[in-house]
């Protein structure tokens, strides 16, 4: 059996969005009323298998509705675009169409892609459409408080719109594109994706396997700087096992953490986690009040089970020496224990940066 299968459980079981979740969504303005739901595109009467440009099967399939129903449904995948990407005018309606409505077969949250594009011009844009899960919903959150990026997405009952992340599949880039990079690129890989793997680390966001997360190349003057950014959210703060939260120890990242191993030396690599852990103690203390009341709904909120609580409790306590995890009761509580350490030590060295 690979090795990273060992380390995660049995399916992840879908959360209901609590109450005290509810009210946060609705405070920050991620809770609208739409006219579509998850559970009404999956009434489609056929479908075809999607392949990729080496006629390989994607995993997705293309849907087909009635004529009727598509009608309605194009209309309102409209609609739900406006809202995610503008100010939710349907002055711009007119000028869209709905190329294709995908269905993923694979994976935890079976998500809907939908093309959108501008008639005018051609252009075109994606976003998701899932069913709700707590987990997922406290994953975007936190990436969007924590993470360098902003994201985009809304809930509405049992629904969740999601924008999409563009950026090359991390398994794609390590097989086609990794070795083909200069060896400087490789070491400005090395530092991000040590970056990328403290940030998912503190934030408890598990599961972090090559397809789970995209390499984003930008162009800046004479050469290529590559960042790294997540799109699956689905293993936030739900397995006990704290190696599910280290993307070195997932098989599919091999690589790139022998990269890591050949590029950077044991001090770059501390200086790199000490930096991405003062950005994200920066972010939570420019924003405290949406991140404590983030916690605050986790902390009331049941998105793991007691087994789970218990053996990151313990695995967290050997990791950092911190017997603050012995009072945690919940997945909510051992975060927040894990925030108030990365900003304790980030106090710390400021403090100490004045002598």
């Amino acid at each position: 059996m690979p090795r990273e299968q060992k380390l995660i459980s049995k399916k992840k079981p879908t959360f209901p969005i609590s109450k005290p979740l509810e009210r946060f969504l609705i405070r920050y303005k991620r809770s609208i009323k739409v006219d579509i739901l998850y559970s009404d595109l999956l009434r489609f009467q056929g479908s075809v298998t999607v392949f990729d440009k080496n006629d390989e099967d994607t995993l997705w399939i293309r849907t087909y509705y009635s004529e009727w129903d598509r009608e309605e449904i194009d209309k309102n995948l409209k609609k739900i675009y406006t809202e995610l990407h503008s100010d939710g005018s349907e002055s711009t309606i007119p000028f869209l169409n709905i190329d294709a409505i995908d269905y993923c077969t694979f994976g935890n949250s079976k998500p809907f892609r939908i093309k959108v594009r501008n008639i005018l011009n051609d252009n075109f844009i994606y976003f998701y459409i899932k069913k709700a899960d707590a987990s997922r919903i406290y994953g975007l959150e936190l990436e969007h408080l924590l993470s360098p990026y902003n994201i985009n997405y809304l809930v509405y009952k049992d629904t969740l719109i999601e924008e999409h992340i563009s950026g090359i599949p991390g398994d794609d880039f390590i097989r086609d594109f990794l070795p083909k990079c200069s060896e400087s690129e490789k070491s400005q890989l090395a530092k991000e994706f040590v970056k990328f793997k403290e940030r998912c680390l503190i934030r408890l966001l598990g599961d972090m396997r090559a397809y789970n997360y995209v390499i984003v190349p930008t162009h800046d003057f004479d050469h290529i700087v590559y960042k790294i950014r997540a799109i699956d959210f689905d293993q936030q703060s739900y397995e006990g096992n704290l190696k599910v939260y280290n993307l070195q120890f997932m098989k599919e990242n091999f690589k790139m953490v022998e990269m890591v191993g050949r590029k950077l030396q044991n001090s770059s690599i501390e200086q790199y986690k000490i930096e991405e852990r003062s950005f994200m103690a920066k972010r939570m203390i420019t924003s405290p009040k949406r991140t404590k009341r983030i916690i605050e709904c986790m902390k009331k909120d049941n998105i793991s089970t007691p087994k789970n609580v218990e053996q990151l409790k313990q695995d967290l306590i050997d990791y950092v020496g911190d017997i603050e995890f012995k009072k945690c009761e919940n997945m909510g509580e051992i975060l927040e224990t894990i925030f108030d350490f990365v900003k304790r030590n980030y106090l710390t060295i400021k403090n100490n940066d004045l002598f």
